[in-house]
């Protein structure tokens, strides 16, 4: 590989300088997005207002949410919602946010220009296709200063969206393919991952066929975003190989325009499945030097009976320890008196009935308690741990791993059934509430 001269580079390092500097320091440590995530989203062309983002995050199946950041062409130029501030809110409440720019379109698509404004991607073959290749670095220069200023970090997939057109136009095919190849290659540069929406009969085609007959020729994108309205919630298209952007690498818009309503909220959607990355994964933990607290049941425990639980006894003193109430200098299967007056002063704190042993509604609240983070399908993490290991308490018998799965959904199914709350199969305010509070 041919390294670029440093004077090449130097237009690209103070555009990133320039961005990090508008970066608002609230919004500076936010996670990269979407990541890795296998679930729902779903885009719709104004960013929602924030009550209804969090009606449809108690309510609704969907994780991730498409919005428009940029782009001369798209149909929502003004975004009243979209700031830094409902950015970094979403992203704290768990959404993954997928940044989409709609600039210039194909030339031989017959709804663009749509504004009289806009440029579409220029035809001209001229120096193999100069003006439309940089029409794409523009666009992605624009795309991640947008994306800055609105806190969405380096690393986050940054989407372009390339409607349906007719791929054997030849000049609006090959001009469409440099202007994506120069996007992907500038979108790199800056510091983001490249991925770009289209029809699965067209864009897409186009670029599968361009990875698999000429390859090297282009710079594809690092994930793409199928459009195919099957009614299929996976990734999959007879348009393309079959090999393609495998694994971690597709997403597909698999319903197209139609109103769903979750929580009393109606919002006009389409619907996608994502499977990203290395998809919904939970990153490793460690608590007090390698105290495994991870259990598929939580037994009552006392002095009478720690020999038989010595695992769980160490698993007790490390949650109270990271809560702040054990303070033996060890970490032993001994259930002694130190661990007693903890757990007596975990009782007293939270004005619970004070005894000398630890009990499964014990187990159950404790392991709940602390920052909680609504959860459903696609999520994973120590949030997802929590809930777990609080539902194992109460004989679920979970395998903790931190990823939301089909036994957790049910495992949370049958505690709202059994509970009398709302059945959603998302744990929420109401599940998390009861399982702090101890409700069985």
């Amino acid at each position: 590989m041919r390294l670029p001269r440093l004077s090449a580079l130097l237009p690209a390092v103070a555009t990133v300088v320039a961005m990090t500097a508008a970066v608002p320091p609230a919004t500076a440590a936010n996670p990269v997005t979407p990541g890795n995530i296998t679930g729902y989203g779903f885009d719709q062309c104004v960013a929602p207002e924030q009550w209804k983002m969090d009606r449809w995050m108690e309510r609704s199946p969907f994780l991730a949410v498409g919005i428009y950041i940029s782009g001369r062409s798209r149909g929502c130029r003004t975004q009243p919602n979209l700031t830094p501030t409902w950015v970094s809110t979403q992203l704290k409440k768990g959404w993954r946010l997928l940044p989409i720019t709609l600039g210039p379109q194909a030339s031989c698509h017959p709804s663009f220009p749509r504004y009289g404004d806009d440029p579409t991607i220029s035809p001209d073959p001229d120096s193999n296709y100069s003006r439309a290749r940089s029409q794409g670095r523009g666009e992605a220069s624009t795309a991640v200063q947008a994306a800055s200023n609105l806190g969405i970090v380096e690393g986050s997939t940054l989407w372009y969206d390339l409607e349906g057109f007719d791929i054997s136009n030849t000049r609006c095919r090959e001009s469409s393919l440099r202007f994506l190849s120069a996007w992907t290659t500038r979108v790199r540069e800056l510091g983001y991952v490249s991925g770009v929406y289209s029809s699965a009969a067209s864009g897409i085609k186009m670029l599968d066929d361009a990875r698999v007959n000429r390859p090297r020729a282009f710079a594809l994108p690092d994930r793409i975003w199928i459009a195919r309205w099957d009614g299929k919630a996976n990734t999959s298209t007879s348009y393309i190989r079959s090999d393609g952007w495998l694994p971690g690498g597709r997403m597909k818009q698999y319903r197209g325009g139609h109103n769903e309503t979750w929580g009393g909220v109606t919002i006009n959607i389409d619907s996608n499945w994502l499977d990203l990355g290395r998809g919904s994964v939970a990153a490793r933990e460690s608590h007090c030097g390698g105290i495994q607290v991870n259990k598929r049941t939580y037994p009552r425990l006392s002095t009478y009976n720690d020999v038989e639980y010595p695992n769980h006894v160490k698993a007790l003193k490390c949650l109270l320890k990271e809560k702040g109430f054990f303070d033996g200098a060890t970490i032993n299967g001994t259930y002694g008196p130190v661990l007693t007056r903890a757990v007596q002063a975990w009782q007293a704190r939270y004005g619970y009935q004070r005894t000398t042993d630890w009990r499964p509604r014990n187990w159950q609240r404790l392991t709940a308690q602390g920052r909680w983070q609504t959860l459903k399908t696609g999520s994973a993490g120590s949030f997802v741990r929590k809930a777990q290991r609080s539902l194992n308490s109460m004989g679920h018998n979970l395998v903790v791993s931190g990823v939301y799965n089909a036994a957790t959904r049910d495992a949370v199914t049958a505690y709202q059934r059994s509970t009398g709350m709302t059945v959603t199969g998302i744990a929420g305010t109401q599940v998390w509430d009861g399982l702090r509070r101890g409700v069985r």
